[in-house]
């Protein structure tokens, strides 16, 4: 059974340099690296770490690699989604024989440090998911890496936790097909579906299934675009993507207010929210913790449930093509996904597809 997301894996045009993106803005630290010096004269990673997230930050060294070409194709984004497990052989088995498509057989790896068992199987788009078992091995995040640890920039972390979840952009009328693929390959069962009723602006709508794991530790929303008077935001990224793939990723944190401090001072470029969404704002969440004026000045939504509450914000795309971004959230009882802020999200979004003639 899948347990949790163990690791989340970027292909890159320029690894070190992304790494130090990630690393000045998000607050990550060096974990562990791969590359020449290490014995791969393939493909250089970098792993970052900040709590319980794990990235993983890999480019190609030469240009008729597989990588590239993923590369040239999407830009730079999220190849694979990897899954802890706590039994890989079979977990991929199951998968297989229920009709996913492999990506990488099971592999079994022993070294001096332990055993590393590792399978992948194919989900929308280019993306894969990785099952992982490093239970038993004790060395540095997998086998051929070494530690990484660079002194040039101290340890900046910023409160982010873990991997809340994960989001896909999938075509029109394929959210449904890929649903039962979770169904079917994982075990994973719908938590939430948003309908283009409830997920709509004047211009264009999408539709959204949320499908999640059986401890609750994985939730994975599905998108797809409605059709709408212009360009759907889905629609959009499918275009720039050349296909579907994961659209952001979602990093939890226990204090939103400071987090989004220090991600702003960091230079993080946020989706703008207009200053009357706080004008009537109690009367929609009811009260809450923290200081409206405080949510405003940082552009904070709040959205609320029968559970409790949440608060979250969305970056702009941190790469060139407008396609991968990231979300901070902040759960305080609340589960859901902020359905009450989905206007001025979208608004938000379509504001910037306007700036790029997209919409």
């Amino acid at each position: 059974m899948v347990k949790n997301f163990k690791y989340v894996e970027l292909y890159v045009s320029n690894a070190k340099q992304a790494a130090h993106f990630y690393r000045s803005a998000f607050g990550f630290s060096g974990f562990a690296y791969s590359g020449p010096e290490t014995g791969n004269d393939e493909v250089v990673s970098y792993v970052l770490k900040q709590n319980k997230i794990f990235f993983v930050l890999t480019s190609a060294i030469t240009e008729n690699h597989v990588i590239s070409e993923w590369v040239k194709k999407h830009g730079d984004g999220v190849y694979d989604v990897a899954f802890s497990s706590d039994s890989v052989r079979k977990d991929y088995d199951y998968s297989i024989a229920k009709g996913a498509s492999s990506s990488s057989d099971f592999n079994s790896i022993e070294t001096k440090d332990g055993i590393y068992e590792s399978a992948s199987v194919r989900t929308y788009g280019d993306v894969v998911h990785s099952l992982v078992d490093d239970s038993k091995f004790n060395g540095v995040f997998k086998p051929g890496f070494v530690s990484y640890r660079p002194d040039n920039i101290t340890s900046n972390e910023v409160g982010l936790l873990l991997v809340d979840h994960i989001v896909g952009n999938v075509e029109d009328k394929k959210m449904n097909t890929w649903a039962s693929y979770y169904e079917d390959i994982f075990n994973f069962k719908s938590f939430i579906e948003f309908t283009e009723d409830d997920i709509a602006t004047q211009y264009s709508a999408l539709r959204s299934k949320v499908m999640k794991s059986s401890n609750n530790k994985i939730k994975l929303p599905i998108n797809e675009p409605a059709e709408g008077l212009k360009k759907s935001q889905i629609q959009e990224y499918i275009d720039f993507n050349n296909g579907a793939g994961v659209q952001h990723i979602a990093l939890l944190t226990t204090d939103i207010l400071s987090t989004i401090s220090a991600l702003r001072r960091n230079g993080i470029d946020f989706l703008d929210v207009p200053d009357n969404y706080y004008d009537d704002l109690q009367d929609r969440v009811g009260i809450i913790d923290e200081d409206i004026k405080k949510l405003k000045e940082l552009k904070i939504l709040v959205d609320r449930d029968s559970d409790g509450y949440l608060l979250q914000l969305f970056t702009k795309p941190i790469q060139d093509r407008p396609t991968l971004f990231i979300e901070i959230i902040q759960r305080k009882g609340c589960q859901g996904f902020g359905k009450g802020n989905f206007m001025a999200l979208f608004e938000s979004i379509e504001k910037e597809q306007r700036k790029r003639g997209n919409l």
